[in-house]
């Protein structure tokens, strides 16, 4: 597997990161022997955010043992003033045991934050880069034009943006321009919220972009066995793997909910990030596992669903939620009628 170095800050690593959102879902230590094997195989990079609950305190508890110039981890920040800004930083060295992180990202960004802006943000990256606490500064982004303008600031010496062979040609101009920049690009979701069901050609799309680090969400240990195989075994983008890619690019066209949850909570109660996406998950993963009491129930709500807009005010995708979910929910009610035939 090839290595790539991000941008300007001269990070060096295999194309093949580890996003430690999913293991605060696991045990503290299930998530410690998957984040010691995930770094054993080869891993070196490790992302994580203040906002992923523990995930932070595995990721300590699991990298401290290694010599930390052997590993690069990012880490981010939803902290909107100075005062929040450095509790979440302090706490996060902390969890983490480390004095410093290698990038410090403003997450899921709004706004590009700048000098003299106003709020003060930047200069607090400025500051806290001064006193040794981080290394590189960086932010991310889900609305392309927040990620394009990023870009566009030389201010971030990093991006982290959604990227998977589902992205449009937009998405493929964006990752062109951060490599003009000099700008390092992480690609988060790159199996599109778990639409995506197969590692190889996620992997082998991946590799043909000499400036884009992917960072798997990595929950079992199954998955990593996966994504560690590659490093000796690289997919490759030939012919077959590139004429199946355009098939799945046909099948899932259009808009479609990537279940980031950002929409959430509901006021109505609708687990908006799986019920607006149903239709999809259906047919890409074994029907049963969608269609039992417990998910007709969540299904069900969409009958009250409020048109209030709130999910779609925060949706960085900018989905008509709302009419998703309607249509995700007369696609349901036909499959368990059993009018329309899933696997």
């Amino acid at each position: 597997m090839k290595e790539i170095i991000l941008g300007s800050t001269g990070i060096q690593v295999v194309q093949n990161g580890f996003g430690a959102l999913p293991v605060q879902r696991v045990s503290k230590e299930e998530g410690v022997t998957i984040i010691r094997k995930a770094y054993d195989g080869g891993m070196r990079f490790f992302d994580t955010a203040r906002a992923y609950s523990d995930s932070e305190e595995k990721l300590g508890e699991a990298l401290h043992i290694y010599p930390r110039s052997s590993y690069y981890i990012a880490t981010k920040t939803m902290a909107t003033t100075p005062e929040e800004f450095w509790k979440q930083l302090n706490t996060s060295l902390s969890l983490l045991k480390t004095d410093y992180v290698d990038i410090y990202q403003f997450h899921c960004a709004s706004q590009v934050y700048a000098p003299n802006d106003g709020t003060g943000m930047y200069e607090c990256m400025l500051e806290a880069k001064k006193q040794g606490k981080i290394r590189h500064i960086g932010i991310t982004a889900h609305q392309l034009q927040v990620a394009l303008d990023a870009v566009d600031s030389h201010l971030y010496e990093t991006i982290q943006f959604p990227f998977s062979y589902l992205s449009s040609q937009k998405e493929i101009e964006l990752v062109q321009k951060s490599q003009e920049a000099n700008m390092g690009f992480i690609a988060m979701k790159g199996l599109a919220g778990g639409l995506i069901n197969q590692s190889r050609p996620a992997m082998a799309y991946m590799s043909q972009f000499d400036n884009v680090l992917p960072i798997w969400g990595i929950q079992k240990e199954s998955e990593l066995d996966e994504w560690l195989s590659y490093m000796q075994d690289t997919p490759v983008l030939d012919d077959e793997m590139k004429a199946f890619i355009e098939k799945e690019k046909i099948e899932l066209s259009g808009d479609f909910c990537r279940g980031c949850g950002y929409c959430m909570p509901c006021p109505a109660g609708i687990m908006i990030n799986q019920c607006a996406r149903m239709s999809l998950m259906l047919r890409r993963a074994p029907s049963q596992n969608w269609l039992t009491e417990d998910m007709q129930a969540e299904m069900k709500k969409i009958e009250g669903c409020l048109h209030c807009g709130q999910c779609s005010r925060r949706c960085p995708y900018e989905l008509d939620t709302p009419a998703l979910l309607q249509k995700n929910y007369e696609d349901y009610q036909k499959v368990l009628s059993g009018e329309v035939k899933v696997q």
